[in-house]
């Protein structure tokens, strides 16, 4: 029995969906990088990536980030997504070589107005694993099939994840990309969002190291 899944996967890894348009330079806080952008008819979204360095041979560090606008435009106290996202950026600056691919993947692939709707049911109590479940929708709807188009699009094959998610390491080997090892790169922990991180830890798995103190 072949699924549909199993045909989209392997459509995926035999057909390029999404493919390089455009690039330009992008001086940063955290150093100067190249921000490319991508025409995609996979699903259409408008994914990109943002890239120091040679990357056209070895091994490259790449962190591929789900999109949180609270976190990363407002910064929100609620979660780690944007110190992921600056603590990325900062040690592919210190390396002189990697890849951000920023996948817009709201609230773990459910949408802002969604996202916004769990929030209001995590303030009465539940955890963002039961807070997505609640409201109709997976605990995580990402795909990762985007990142691996954009992996290829940028002749990229060996590359070394920062993440604390083994679901994303997963998500992308079925597609093809070779993640030859896993690098930690938690957020800092707070009182705001303890709560939010231990589910990520307990619920979903992740590998993070908890801080033995918090702010």
């Amino acid at each position: 029995f072949i699924s549909i899944q199993d045909v989209f996967e392997a459509s995926v890894r035999k057909k390029q969906f999404v493919k390089k348009t455009s690039e330009a330079f992008l001086p940063t806080e955290f150093g100067d990088f190249r921000i490319i952008g991508f025409e995609n008819s996979l699903d259409q979204g408008e994914h990109f990536a943002v890239v120091k360095g040679d990357i056209s041979a070895g091994e490259v560090h790449v962190r591929i980030h789900s999109e949180c606008v609270t976190g990363d435009v407002f910064h929100s106290l609620k979660c780690d997504c944007r110190d992921q996202l600056v603590q990325s950026l900062r040690q592919i600056e210190s390396i002189k070589k990697g890849i951000v691919i920023y996948l817009r993947q709201e609230g773990r692939g459910i949408g802002i107005t969604n996202k916004i709707k769990t929030y209001c049911l995590q303030e009465k109590g539940l955890d963002t694993y039961d807070a997505n479940i609640a409201i109709g929708r997976k605990a995580d709807e990402r795909d990762y099939a985007v990142a691996a188009q954009i992996l290829n699009a940028l002749n990229v094959k060996d590359i070394v994840l920062l993440t604390n998610n083994p679901q994303k390491i997963e998500g992308l080997k079925q597609y093809g990309v070779h993640v030859k090892k896993r690098v930690e790169i938690s957020g800092q922990i707070t009182s705001t969002n303890e709560h939010y991180i231990l589910s990520k830890i307990k619920r979903f798995h992740h590998d993070i190291t908890v801080p033995t103190s918090k702010k």
